[in-house]
């Protein structure tokens, strides 16, 4: 049972269902139960009926025929019924538990997965998942039930027969064993393989414009074509070894029932066994060997699937990167939105030869606007990376109203907070639902006065259905400013004691950022603000400047100071909007 070791996974999730799985294993005992009964009916069909020339008997057994048919069929159309209910119920339970496993695991994590490949586990792997339980389990206990019982009613019928025909039976046991444990691992690699290609596929359909616009559609073919190869290559190994065993398997099988159709025969023409007995045991014969056929064909489905249920075993048993605190601590409310970093040192997991921070120091007073500025690397995005607790620092400490943020309550601590990135992500669904994300039960009034705070009431009312239009795949169908303002009024929208800019006006042109500009700053006065700036627009705006340089602040200030100070602030603001704009705005 160690080559099935992985379906254990689905022991917590049939437990609710005890009732139904109750009944399926009845409705199956009864169909297979009731198969077997075919064959008394057979033999007195025969010896009694035909051999005796008894008219009344061969009525008794047709009827009796007819009676089996139809429990045969009301137990197996139940079957049917109760196991594809039970494959399909627990599919979708053990994906629903799996997703929202994997959405709580962290940005860390998905820095080393491929989201393509997360999504293949959660749907094929969990594919096959439901076809066992809807299909190969109960068709495997039942071909197993029949097998046996076929084996009893064999030696009830001629044991010297029975003893041959279960002679037999290492030889079909010795190709399952043999060929079963290279179908388990070259399911493995064939659910893998296919995570690849849905990768491959799914990483250039979300950049087919980048894709489009560098003309290479023939390239991006060519390598999901090569993925699809691999992927067929690794099914083909799974295929050939599981056609030599089943191959193999009925062969042998077959050609036992053949041998023993030949000894029977001999046994009838001797006198030895009735033509009735025979026939039975014919019927039990090819009932075993049938089974044992299907069986054979099962248990190929059951090592795919335990394959697959190991890859879902092996995701669900992914600990998140960031962990609840055992005891977490209220945040006083109202939320105040005063931020420090402690002496913060970080790496990232991917590069941990590398620090992001190292020994960041800094504090925001409740209301206060702090623009972060600095070369690209420097550490900016980190600063929000840290404070949202994507990540854990290795040292130090952040606090949001004096309480170090690992104390907090994850949603406590992310509801307090709102961040507008310089790239805004936005669903496929509508303009309403993409504004109220952070808020689901606000209000049509909120969200519509959210959106007009965001300089973005114009340009949705002037859209198909205005609130009601569906935005598409990220928000294709709009530019990137209109983005850029529906991600500005979520945010708004949520009300937070910390707001968090990533340049959130950078995509837009001068009317519509002159308009946003307004609305922030109005916003901004009641709020705690931290924005990572790059123009003079923004930065002039903040009450602090902190230029920060390979994860280190290196000069706090205002604008003025900073530029006549003549250091790293100075130099990039000559870079970036050249020296004499530089000097005119100080």
């Amino acid at each position: 049972m160690k080559r099935f070791g992985g379906l254990a996974l689905l022991g917590p999730y049939l437990r609710p269902y005890r009732g139904r799985t109750v009944l399926a294993l009845l409705s199956l005992l009864v169909a297979a139960g009731t198969v077997l009964a075919f064959g008394a009916c057979l033999r007195a069909l025969i010896d009694r009926g035909f051999a005796q020339g008894r008219p009344d008997v061969l009525n008794y057994a047709l009827a009796s025929l007819l009676a089996v048919a139809v429990v045969l069929a009301i137990a197996s159309g139940a079957r049917y019924y109760l196991v594809s209910w039970l494959g399909e119920r627990v599919v979708g339970d053990l994906r629903r538990d799996l997703f929202a496993h994997v959405v709580r695991l962290g940005p860390a994590w998905f820095e080393i997965k491929r989201s393509g490949d997360v999504m293949s586990r959660i749907s094929a792997d969990a594919q096959l998942i439901e076809q066992v339980i809807g299909s190969s389990a109960s068709v495997a206990l039942r071909n197993t039930l029949m097998c046996l019982g076929g084996v009893v009613m064999l030696v009830i019928t001629n044991p010297k027969l029975a003893a041959w025909t279960l002679a037999v039976v290492p030889l079909t046991v010795v190709p399952i064993i043999l060929f079963g444990r290279q179908v388990k691992a070259l399911s493995r690699e064939a659910q893998a393989r296919m995570g690849d290609m849905v990768s491959e596929g799914g990483e250039t359909l979300d950049g087919v414009r980048t894709v489009q616009a560098f003309a290479q559609e023939d390239r991006a073919a060519r390598r999901f074509g090569q993925a699809t190869e691999r992927a067929f290559e690794a099914a083909a190994r799974r295929i050939s070894r599981r056609a030599i065993m089943t191959t193999l398997v009925i062969f042998i099988v077959f050609s036992a029932v053949g041998f023993l159709l030949w000894m029977g025969g001999h046994d009838v023409l001797t006198g030895r066994i009735s033509a009735g007995d025979l026939s039975a045991f014919v019927f039990y014969a090819v009932l075993v060997a049938s089974s044992g056929g299907a069986i054979s064909e099962t248990i190929g489905d059951l090592q795919r699937a335990s394959g697959a249920a190991e890859r879902l075993a092996e995701l669900r048993a992914e600990p998140p990167s960031i962990a609840e605190p055992v005891t977490p601590k209220p945040l006083p409310q109202p939320v105040k939105g005063a931020v420090a970093f402690d002496d913060v040192s970080f790496r990232y997991p991917t590069r941990p030869d590398a620090l992001a921070l190292d020994g960041f120091d800094l504090s925001v007073a409740p209301g206060e606007t702090v623009a972060i500025v600095g070369p690209s690397g420097a550490g900016k995005t980190t600063v929000f990376n840290l404070l949202l607790r994507f990540y854990d620092p290795e040292k130090g400490v952040v606090r949001l109203d004096g309480i170090d943020v690992r104390d907090l309550k994850l949603n406590d601590l992310r509801r307090a907070l709102a961040t507008v990135p310089q790239e805004p992500v936005l669903f496929s669904t509508s303009v309403a639902e993409n504004i109220r994300y952070g808020r689901p039960d606000a209000s049509d009034a909120e969200v519509r006065a959210a959106a007009e705070a965001a300089s973005a009431l114009s340009f949705i009312e002037a859209l198909p259905q205005g609130f009601a239009t569906d935005l598409g795949a990220r928000g294709v169908r709009l530019s990137g400013g209109q983005r850029q303002r529906i991600a500005i009024a979520r945010a708004l929208l949520c009300e937070p004691a910390v707001l968090l800019l990533d340049e959130a006006t950078s995509a837009l042109d001068a009317e519509s950022e002159l308009a946003v500009q307004q609305a922030l700053d109005r916003l901004m006065h009641k709020r705690t603000t931290l924005v990572i700036a790059h123009r003079l627009a923004t930065v002039q705006k903040a009450d602090r400047i902190v230029v920060i340089d390979q994860g280190r602040v290196v000069d706090v200030g205002r604008h003025a100071d900073l530029v006549r100070r003549d250091g790293l602030y100075a130099r990039l603001a000559e870079l970036q909007f050249g020296l004499s704009e530089a000097a005119a705005a100080s």
